[in-house]
């Protein structure tokens, strides 16, 4: 049996990466099309911008969102004085820093598969009088769902798992920022506490493994139902 502490971890963990993927899925799907469609001067460089929270070190990027988004970051203080708002040691700062680092998987997903729909059929959807939105919505992004859906779920699955940016930009506290790799490492530093950990260990991996397991099935029923509508 669960303590009412490791399903308040659980239940928060999955508040938090809920909120992230929302927060993130207009600008990753619209930053993903924007990357796929179009060639610029310093593609590379915004692309090596966008996949650096997958390299850096988690708590590089909490510490770089303390420093933003604290009551005396730039953006933190900014927002404090004339909204109120304050993200450090909450569950919305959480979210956040789980949703950055999530972002690239995202977004890598979207584009790939944004990259995989042939151009021609757009070309050709415009020819006829169809608006850019219009081509996008009933032919762009039906075709790339898959990539969508996969993308989702693993993004979700990253901001689920998140520790190095969380604990250092919203810190560990019990019932607001303790999600369940926070209350994992609590476990696991508190004596006596193995069985617990442990618990908690099977139930990150299962959920995990859903989510992968989810993510696959999403994508294999989207692409069946493509192939049946065009069929």
């Amino acid at each position: 049996m669960l303590s009412n502490a490791e399903w308040e971890a659980i239940l928060l963990s999955l508040q938090i990466a809920g909120t992230a993927v929302g927060w993130i899925l207009i600008p990753g799907v619209a930053l993903a099309w924007f990357m796929a469609r179009f060639e610029f001067r310093g593609k590379a460089l915004l692309d090596g911008l966008l996949h650096l929270p997958l390299v850096l070190p988690p708590v590089v990027v909490g510490y770089l969102l303390l420093i933003s988004l604290g009551r005396q970051g730039f953006l933190g203080q900014w927002l404090n004085q004339w909204f109120g708002i304050t993200l450090p040691f909450t569950w919305q700062g959480a979210a956040i820093a789980g949703g950055i680092m999530a972002f690239p998987l995202l977004v890598r997903a979207v584009r790939l598969s944004l990259e995989a729909v042939d151009v021609k059929l757009e070309a050709a959807a415009s020819t006829l009088g169809a608006s850019r939105w219009r081509v996008f919505f009933t032919i762009t992004l039906p075709l790339a769902f898959p990539g969508l859906l996969t993308g989702t779920v693993l993004a979700f699955a990253r901001a689920l798992s998140e520790f190095g940016a969380t604990i250092t930009f919203a810190s560990n506290i019990p019932g607001e920022t303790r999600t369940l790799p926070l209350a994992l490492y609590t476990l696991i530093q508190s004596p006596g506490k193995e069985a617990a950990a442990a618990r908690l260990c099977v139930i990150a991996i299962l959920i995990a493994m859903l989510s992968l397991l989810i993510s696959e099935w999403l994508a294999h029923k989207a692409k069946k139902r493509l192939r049946e509508r065009d069929d």
